[in-house]
């Protein structure tokens, strides 16, 4: 059974910084394509950032160089670092894994940037 479980949302004011976190079991942590996406109320789930289990990233253009995904195959841990945030980047972030044709998702933890 695939868990995705995200962590390290909270408020922040605009121009600081998060981490989130996200702790997977279940899957081929190495193999997995993982990523993060984020949903604001009324629109659809977008893509934040990508990362292959080679280490290949892709990011969303409205990232402009402000946040980074990394991953640790040995802890099964992926990472969104996100610097300079602005209050258009509130929003729900999800964790996603996918292996072959299977997609899977985590519960989402929120964050909201606001002074």
């Amino acid at each position: 059974q695939v868990q995705l479980v995200e962590s390290g949302g909270g408020l922040v004011q605009p121009g600081g910084s998060l981490t989130l976190s996200c702790a997977a079991s279940g899957l081929d942590f190495s193999i997995a394509l993982m990523a993060w996406y984020r949903q604001t109320p009324g629109n659809q789930r977008e893509m934040v950032a990508v990362m292959t289990g080679g280490g290949i990233t892709d990011y969303a253009d409205f990232v402009e160089d402000r946040f980074t995904i990394s991953r640790d195959n040995a802890k099964n841990m992926v990472y969104l670092q996100m610097n300079s945030l602005k209050p258009e980047d509130t929003a729900v972030y999800y964790c996603k894994g996918e292996m072959y044709v299977n997609h899977y998702w985590g519960q989402g933890t929120r964050v909201t940037v606001s002074s």
